[in-house]
């Protein structure tokens, strides 16, 4: 068995395309009418159709129980946009005990979509704050390998 998504069910399909597709920066791969498949194996599906494909059962809205987790390292463009566009926060920027910066917010459908920094930005911000690879390890759990490659690459990034 192969594992290929997931599916959010939302109720105006054009308007979380926007979100999806315009904030947060995703790509479409098929767009189907009724649904409409993003890279990476999520899909945005119509509420009215599916509730058919489901023998008319209820869909619950805001449940807290499932999120979309995306990554990005400049969150605090992406919070301001979110605020501009006055979405609702589950919570506003935040770091975690392990030092990542997160968001939370609900789309339009209440779904929660979490926004988190890369465990390997994270990494360099440590550094920058003259933690040890071992200190920085501890933190985030990341190999040492890994730690290493990471620093380098924002490093390198940062000089073009």
């Amino acid at each position: 068995m192969k594992y290929k998504g997931s599916l959010v069910v939302v109720e105006d399909i054009t308007r979380s395309r926007l979100l999806y597709e315009t904030i947060l920066k995703q790509k479409v791969i098929a767009d189907y009418g009724e649904d409409i498949t993003f890279e990476g194996g999520f899909v945005l599906h119509k509420k009215d159709h599916y509730r058919k494909l489901i023998d008319e059962k209820a869909i619950m809205a805001q449940s807290n129980s499932f999120e979309l987790y995306f990554e990005d390292d400049d969150l605090e463009i992406i919070e301001k946009v979110l605020i501009k566009n006055k979405f609702e926060f589950v919570h506003e920027l935040r770091e975690q005990p392990w030092r990542q910066k997160v968001l939370r917010f609900y789309d339009y459908d209440k779904n929660i979509v979490e926004i988190g920094e890369s465990l390997e930005h994270v990494a360099y911000r440590l550094f920058l704050e003259n933690k040890s690879y071992e200190a920085i390890k501890k933190i985030t759990y990341l190999p040492i390998e890994k730690i290493k490659e990471s620093i380098t690459r924002f490093i390198e990034e940062r000089k073009s």
